[in-house]
């Protein structure tokens, strides 16, 4: 009977150390957690390695902050490759979107007052990320938002870069002219 005591205590103490050793591991990653989320919220870089995407993700955020949208549409770009799952490829790609508008909208016009064709690139590029962020998730209501409010702004007509062709000059005559 005491060698059954001895076992049952040291089987329950062998429990008791691998409960507690399960508490600290999830008390420590419930601290790291919420570190990202502080610095998350406080709009700073994440520095812990175990977010890799949050780490990222906010790089390439700042970018877009700072007005350098090219290089922020790179970094997103960049995160698609690395595997992530439906719901953070839909974030992804609506923020695509955003810096590809921001960027669109911030080009000069021509001197006609039509849109330069970089514009006109950059919002039917950003009209397809944010197609590409509904066909993730569809039930995403900001890029809902922001693609009708993308084609309400975005002039009639538009369909990526075509460009007109101009008339061949033969000597000083424009062909087409009596």
């Amino acid at each position: 009977m005491g060698i059954r005591i001895k076992g049952l205590n040291l089987l329950f103490g062998l429990l008791a150390v691998a409960g507690l050793a399960g508490s600290v591991y999830q008390v420590n990653a419930l601290v790291q957690r919420h570190d990202a989320n502080q610095q998350i919220q406080a709009g700073a870089l994440v520095t812990h390695d175990g977010y890799g995407f949050e780490q990222k993700f906010m790089a390439a955020y700042k970018l877009g902050e700072s007005g350098d949208y090219k290089h922020a549409v790179q970094s997103y770009s960049q995160l698609l490759e690395t595997g992530l799952s439906q719901p953070q490829q839909a974030l992804v790609q609506y923020n695509i979107g955003n810096n590809l508008l921001q960027s669109g909208l911030k080009r000069r016009l021509n001197d006609d007052g039509s849109l330069k064709d970089e514009a006109k690139y950059d919002l039917s590029q950003a009209q397809i990320a944010y197609e590409q962020a509904l066909r993730l998730d569809p039930a995403f209501r900001q890029a809902k938002f922001n693609l009708s409010l993308m084609l309400l702004v975005q002039p009639n007509g538009i369909e990526g870069l075509k460009k007109e062709q101009e008339g061949m000059e033969l000597s000083n005559i424009p062909v087409g002219l009596p």
